[in-house]
């Protein structure tokens, strides 16, 4: 009895882990959701009546339930790359079927999913602005005079979010992880409670409410689901964060305990507003009684920190992801977890989110303000996914045409109305995301591109390895070889490292036994341990230099002495001497030039961007005191 035992109470910390981390960001989006439908400051508001309480609750119902329930719990968390998920494993997945396929369509789906990706990033920053000071308002109902303090109070709490980060997300879903808990418990009570009130809320069960609503007021409905978007904010975070805890428990968390709670809480709302008016001020916290109002705020602080957490790990996930596909550069990436390889903390990502979040609180000081941005960038985030994951769905699944066109079409549809009614709320705040976005794309796809463009210009300078180790082998090139081993690091196979050229060109001299190191990215998380090496003697099997292919996923950080180790020396011809080995990198000095293929005004934009590059040997974990750094200038 003891294993099954065993067994399920590991399920159930995992599930545990996942409602501290994945759902903090859709778990807290009753504070607001409906708040912000019924909001008089709204440029285009929705009027108070029976008929649009009872619309708005039922469209927040099927909402949730179509996209996040249907699209993405049952249909999307599908979609993963050996366990991986999010926007760019999405997109690798597909980049896999479109070998040979057509140019157009591969630029179209790769624009996509960076775009997407450049999205996530503003939802990143946007969510832990809105979600903390969301719930720190609380204090405006349950102790008023403390509402001088909302604004400091919310920086205070996440700074100390942040700082937490570098501990890991293990770490933080087993702190956040019973919060949550008490949280979902305690908003599906106070749901209950408020729909004893007014029991025939539950009638907006029925999708007749919001068909009906939509019908007989279009424009007011329209501008409506610019709010209602809000109850849907995380369902990315739920596939972003898919590597950290697996399909099943996300899905088990979601419709055990998420998805009812959450519920519960926008009935009771509409319930309370249904019997009270003047409630529309904030029907989250009105609908708790007075006494446990203020412990509520102090739950629902805790609970929006933790909604922050799913995107800011979701975040250090996609850039993780961005950085092994050359989308970014070689970023330092640290692993929070021996077990978990999608356990990660990216420092300078992680300050960044921290400032500008920072600037957002400062700047829109009221979460009203920032409400229609946070739903920009989470309607086209989905309806990117969404595009995408229907060409998968085709690609791979076989999924029938017309099933495709009919099903993804009607999802579609449904995520476009979201979208452009969050267009009209452009210059309310829904610019910003947009903004975001555009910065960082042009940031992802000037680095790679730029990169494409010295990567020709360096593989010039090294010239053909064949015609260099030809040289050294007929004497054409003097070298005095010198006893030890000597790793070079290298991109490719062909072409000749730079630093071993330096070495020879301008020093005459190689050591006795030489592994050229290549180092290859795959196009999956994980490579198997079988998998991960392939030796060549290259041209001449007694010149001692020898080619080694290490090959890595791209969740995976390369630690090269720890994993050269696994090597078998019998595959090799030369003696494997890691102790006392040497390591050479390749650098490269770059310079702003005349070279054509990047426009002038992304040039800067390329340089600054490498400037953020981690240091290789830490990178690659190479000891100090054996690696040597040699390259040379190159112009862009």
């Amino acid at each position: 009895m003891a294993a099954p035992e065993t067994r399920r109470f590991a399920r159930t910390a995992i599930v545990v882990g996942a409602l501290g981390v994945v759902f903090g960001d859709i778990g807290t989006s009753p504070i607001y959701t409906i708040q912000t439908a019924f909001n008089p400051a709204d440029p285009h508001p929705v009027p108070v009546s029976t008929d649009s309480v009872y619309g708005i609750v039922s469209m927040i119902f099927w909402s949730v339930t179509v996209i996040v329930s249907i699209a993405y719990v049952a249909l999307i968390l599908r979609a993963d790359n050996e366990g991986e998920g999010g926007i760019m494993a999405l997109l690798t997945l597909i980049g896999q079927k479109m070998i040979g396929g057509r140019r157009r369509t591969k630029m179209i789906l790769v624009s996509l999913g960076i775009f997407g990706a450049s999205l996530f990033f503003g939802d990143s920053m946007i969510t832990p602005a809105i979600s903390v000071l969301s719930a720190v308002e609380g204090l405006e109902v349950a102790a008023p005079q403390l509402t001088a303090f909302v604004i400091p109070i919310t920086l205070v709490i996440i700074f100390i979010l942040f700082f937490f980060q570098r501990f890991g997300t293990a770490a933080v879903s087993r702190l956040f992880g019973p919060v949550m808990v008490v949280w979902f418990v305690a908003i599906g009570v106070f749901g209950i409670l408020g729909i004893a009130r007014e029991p025939e809320i539950l009638l907006a069960l029925s999708p007749t409410y919001a068909l009906g609503f939509a019908f007989t007021h279009p424009s007011i409905a329209f501008f409506a689901l610019a709010a209602v978007v809000l109850a849907i904010t995380g369902a990315e975070a739920l596939y972003a964060d898919l590597g950290h805890f697996g399909r099943l428990p996300i899905a088990r968390a979601w419709l055990i305990l998420v998805f009812p709670t959450c519920i519960l809480s926008y009935f009771g709302q509409g319930a309370l507003i249904l019997n009270d008016r003047s409630a529309l001020s904030s029907p989250f916290f009105l609908l708790i009684p007075a006494p446990l109002q203020l412990p509520m705020v102090i739950l629902a602080t805790a609970a929006t920190v933790i909604a922050s957490q799913a995107v800011i790990t979701g975040a250090f996930s996609v850039t993780r992801q961005l950085v092994q596909l050359g989308y970014l550069p070689r970023l330092r990436i640290d692993h929070t977890s021996a077990r978990t390889i999608g356990q990660v903390y990216v420092p300078l990502i992680n300050w960044i989110l921290l400032a500008a979040v920072t600037v957002l609180v400062l700047t829109f000081r009221e979460s009203a303000a920032l409400a229609y941005a946070f739903g920009m960038a989470v309607t086209g985030t989905i309806t990117i996914t969404t595009t995408l994951f229907l060409y998968y769905a085709r690609k791979t699944w076989r999924t029938p045409l017309w099933l495709v066109i009919v099903g993804g079409g009607l999802l579609l549809t449904l995520e476009l109305l979201f979208f452009s009614a969050n267009l009209t709320k452009l210059v309310s705040g829904a610019w910003l995301p947009l903004v975001i976005a555009v910065v960082a794309y042009l940031i992802l796809m000037t680095w790679y591109r730029g990169r494409q463009l010295v990567t020709a210009q360096r593989e010039g300078e090294e010239g053909p390895l064949d015609s260099f180790l030809e040289g050294l082998h007929d004497g054409t090139i003097a070298v005095v070889r010198v006893p030890g081993t000597a790793i070079y690091l290298n991109r490719g196979t062909t072409t000749t490292p730079l630093a071993m050229r330096s070495t020879v060109e301008h020093l005459g001299s190689l050591h006795e036994h030489v592994i050229i190191l290549s180092i290859e990215t795959a196009q999956t998380p994980t490579v198997a341990p079988e998998e991960r090496f392939t030796t060549d003697p290259l041209k001449f099997s007694d010149d001692g230099i020898e080619l080694v292919r290490a090959r890595f996923g791209y969740m995976e950080r390369p630690d090269l002495p720890a994993t050269l180790r696994t090597l078998d020396p019998d595959s090799l011809e030369i003696p494997l001497e890691l102790d006392d080995a040497t390591y050479f990198l390749s650098t490269i000095d770059l310079h702003r030039g005349n070279v054509p293929g990047l426009a002038r005004w992304r040039k800067p934009l390329f340089l600054a961007t490498a400037r953020g590059a981690a240091d290789a040997a830490q990178y690659f974990d190479l000891p100090r005191d054996r690696t040597i750094l040699m390259g040379s200038r190159v112009e862009i």
